[in-house]
């Protein structure tokens, strides 16, 4: 019955985190909002977010326990998003209102008028927001600018990049990450201590932006940040989600490989001033995507890291190709079967240091030496 026990406990911190963000209102129902972590420069910032109106809780349901997130979930699942609330933003002395959209989502480009200071990476953005027939709601997000030290930007997939997901494997992945023990989740061995030195660079304190993208849709937010944390790998904006909400407006999610090239050429142009590494897997579009990146910013781009998921020849030589289309470029194609391998180039090239490499090291060989 050792299984079933298991299984239960899956069962319950999956619900848990899945009702999370519908605790914030008490049971008490009406307009909730979501912002969704921010980035920027000293000349622009992005904040994301969503406004929901959503359903209270009966005054049977318990405050807490099974029966109250099972609640929760059904909750989340027919909440709808609020369409044309007033979203009034502020970080430090700059402001920008704008309004939802019939998907209640915003996105927010807010022009930086007045110096944000440059000695913090993390910067707090005030949000009200005001609907008819609900009361207004306060609240705040963290909105991420490089300091002046950063001199590198990394954009990375998730999918079988940072974590195992296995697209036929989302309720395996979904247990490994709940009812496992931390060292025995859902990361590659030596992600952590990997994209931990890629953000300290060289020098140890280069804060550089890392900016992370994922296929699914933004209901998955939560659980990637519990994620991130989880596996100690270092948050940065998880910007790049997908609406998979089916309608007639919309009848299917955008396709991958052109969500993630249009969100590259918004990254390049936001932080122009800096090169760029692209980090990725075989088992997808990355390396033709990144490949076309490359031939478009031909100077920008200083490494493309993939990470090998298959052993299928047929892939491989795929990817041998554009390798071999870069090869007039001052960027190289890395095809690699572990993170030491990227550490290594990564360290040769003066992007990570010594210690970073050293940590990859001890992290990948502590795992192959854990019992199964």
């Amino acid at each position: 019955m050792a299984w079933y026990h298991q299984w239960a406990s899956f069962a319950k911190r999956l619900a848990h985190v899945i009702a999370k963000p519908m605790k914030r209102d008490s049971g008490h129902g009406g307009m909730m909002v979501h912002p969704y972590r921010g980035y920027g420069s000293q000349q622009e910032v992005f904040v994301m977010g969503r406004v929901f109106r959503q359903a209270a809780l009966g005054r049977a349901i318990p405050r807490r326990g099974m029966l109250r997130d099972t609640a929760d979930v059904a909750r989340r699942i027919f909440r709808r998003g609020l369409a044309n609330a007033k979203v009034d933003i502020r970080i430090g002395e700059n402001q920008l209102c704008l309004t939802t959209d019939r998907d209640g989502y915003f996105d927010a480009h807010l022009p930086i008028s007045t110096a944000l200071p440059v000695d913090i990476s993390w910067h707090r953005a005030d949000i009200m927001v005001h609907a008819d027939g609900h009361l207004p709601i306060r609240t705040s997000v963290e909105v991420y600018v490089p300091p002046p030290e950063a001199d590198l930007l990394v954009i990375s997939d998730i999918d079988d990049t940072v974590m195992f997901t296995g697209v036929a494997e989302k309720l395996k992945m979904l247990y490994r990450l709940f009812v496992r023990k931390p060292h025995r989740r859902t990361a590659f061995p030596g992600v952590a201590s990997l994209y931990q030195a890629l953000y300290r660079g060289q020098t140890e304190k280069a804060e550089r932006p890392i900016l992370y993208v994922s296929r699914g849709p933004w209901a998955i937010y939560e659980m990637l940040e519990t994620f991130f944390q989880l596996n100690r790998i270092p948050v940065g904006p998880i910007l790049f989600l997908r609406e998979w909400g089916i309608s007639l407006r919309r009848p299917w999610p955008r396709r991958a490989e052109a969500h993630k090239r249009d969100l590259i050429d918004r990254m390049l142009a936001l932080y122009h001033d800096m090169p760029c590494i692209l980090i990725g897997d075989s088992g997808q579009h990355d390396p033709e995507v990144y490949t076309e990146v490359v031939k478009a910013y031909p100077t920008r781009i200083k490494a493309i890291y993939i990470r090998r998921v298959d052993k299928d020849p047929k892939r491989e030589q795929a990817i041998q190709r554009l390798r071999a289309e870069l090869a007039h470029t001052d960027c190289e194609l890395v095809l690699a079967a572990d993170s030491i391998l990227i550490a290594e180039h990564a360290h040769a090239k003066g992007d990570i240091s010594a210690r970073g490499l050293q940590a990859v090291q001890r992290d990948v060989e502590a795992h192959h030496n854990e019992p199964e």
